[in-house]
């Protein structure tokens, strides 16, 4: 692995405060949030944020939100069909993780992703589709990396990643990483850094010391440096984006 499975550190996290500007909308069958630009109709530059194991929830669509306000239409589908956690679930110990993991595989996945994509180009008339995957999400990132698929892709602490899957990117990447991470080791991080130098693509990958595994989605926005931490991650895709889209 380049990243290591889903733990119980990606269930922990802090839930943010505000308004979502999106809409839910059904696209082909997929709960799918929407958030775009305004004053553009037809963006050509879409976002896919494929989430951590919360799904469609405050924290993401704030994301997807912030994507939109710097002219990206972003779209969260619910790669996890309606079966998401909640923090209270996992603290509450009702929920065996790699049980759940069971049920939501890259056989489940991936369709939810190719459809997605498929409806950005032809109802949406997206010309350059990126992918922002968050922790569970950033798997998926990477598996539609390849071929062309999504044509440039960021991923903050991800988990579940094979060295297969890195290895097999055919586009930029950029990664955010936490220091404190059970999931993105250091020697996992050095890895993808020796796998990533071999693909022939843009890449690169920062560091953010003092903070934990989910601090891109979840951190405690109370805490300035974990805040200023969070800002500069979504800086940091955002700076991707537009450098290659």
């Amino acid at each position: 692995m380049a990243s290591n499975p889903p733990a119980a550190c990606c269930a922990t996290g802090f839930r943010h405060q505000g308004n979502p500007l999106g809409e839910l909308k059904n696209v082909e069958g997929i709960n799918t949030y929407i958030s775009r630009p305004k004053g553009t109709e037809t963006p050509s530059n879409v976002v896919i944020i494929v989430s951590d194991i919360f799904g469609i929830y405050i924290n993401s669509q704030l994301l997807a939100d912030e994507f939109a306000a710097n002219g990206y239409l972003a779209l969260i589908p619910d790669i996890l069909q309606g079966d998401s956690l909640t923090h209270a679930d996992m603290e509450s110990g009702k929920v065996d993780l790699k049980d759940w993991i069971k049920n939501h595989q890259p056989t489940h996945i991936d369709p939810i992703m190719e459809s997605t994509i498929q409806y950005a180009k032809q109802e949406l008339g997206a010309k350059r589709i990126a992918g922002a995957g968050y922790c569970f999400g950033a798997k998926y990132v990477c598996r539609f990396l390849k071929d062309k698929k999504l044509d440039v892709g960021y991923l903050a602490h991800p988990s579940f990643v094979s060295h297969e899957e890195l290895g097999a990117i055919t586009g930029p990447l950029t990664i955010a990483a936490a220091e404190i991470d059970q999931i993105f080791t250091a020697q996992l991080r050095h890895e993808s850094e020796d796998i990533l130098s071999k693909t022939g693509q843009p890449w690169h990958i920062s560091l953010s010391g003092g903070v934990s595994h989910g601090f891109a989605v979840r951190t405690d926005l109370s805490n300035k440096s974990f805040k200023f931490a969070k800002e500069q991650a979504f800086a940091q895709a955002l700076g991707w984006f537009n450098h290659y889209m």
